[in-house]
């Protein structure tokens, strides 16, 4: 039985890595699915034919840089009039890198959070005016939120931090419609941004309580988890799959 039957999902970021195992997951679970892409627009394209031919889902691809609040905010209303609505969020698009501190700027300042979280906020609250009863916003973060293990991540762990106090208010403002907002916080995760035999690896490994990387279907099967019923009762919460990095 597909439990995300004749729901509509949008995952931002949606193209390649973490966010093309959520598109499949979701639209498996029986939702009709965009997602969003910033360039490769022919790869985006056969991504979107191949999973709506082996799922029978509706699946869209929309142009949008989630550097541009205003393209993030059209993506919303591009799914709803597509697609007839808007039911589960997911903010998956974000960035990692940022200069060494003595060369960092405002510019750089401005960069990362406005992909990383002013991207996330628009889009949340774009789609909280279309949502109905029971629908979900679920944003990616990092286990970096909670523990910077090394150098090089202050704007990026700061980005990831402030989604976890968005999240706490934005549940609290949606809880009485019941909508659900929760945030999943990964660790290492083998995506071609962060290959398990990458130059980092070896050191992302050694913190693990497990002796693996995670796979991008497992973030995948906890958002179709958190977009279903089951999970009716979890809001407000930032989750942390990690292997136990943080641990």
């Amino acid at each position: 039985m597909k439990h995300l039957e004749n729901k509509v999902a949008l995952v931002t970021g949606g193209s390649r890595g973490m966010g093309a195992a959520i598109v499949k997951r979701l639209a498996a679970a029986g939702a009709d699915v965009a997602f969003t892409y910033v360039s490769s627009a022919a790869r985006a394209q056969e991504l979107a034919a191949a999973v709506a031919t082996n799922t029978g889902q509706k699946v869209i691809a929309i142009a949008a840089d989630s550097a541009s609040h205003l393209a993030v905010a059209q993506a919303v209303e591009d799914t709803v009039a597509r697609l007839g609505g808007i039911d589960i969020l997911v903010n998956n698009a974000g960035i990692y890198g940022e200069p060494p501190v003595g060369e960092q700027s405002a510019d750089d300042y401005d960069r990362v959070m406005d992909i990383n979280v002013k991207a996330v906020y628009i889009a949340a609250i774009t789609a909280a005016r279309y949502m109905k009863t029971g629908s979900r916003i679920i944003s990616i973060g990092s286990n970096m939120a909670d523990h910077v293990a090394g150098q090089g991540a202050i704007l990026y762990s700061m980005s990831k931090s402030s989604l976890i106090g968005m999240t706490k208010g934005m549940a609290r403002d949606l809880g009485p419609r019941d909508i659900t907002v929760n945030l999943i916080q990964p660790g290492p995760v083998d995506t071609d941004m962060n290959p398990a035999d990458g130059p980092y690896a070896q050191a992302q490994l050694a913190r693990l309580a497990l002796s693996h990387y995670g796979s991008t279907d497992d973030i995948a099967s906890l958002v179709n988890f958190l977009a279903g019923k089951e999970s009716r009762f979890i809001t407000g919460a930032a989750i942390t799959i990690d292997g136990g990095s943080n641990a």
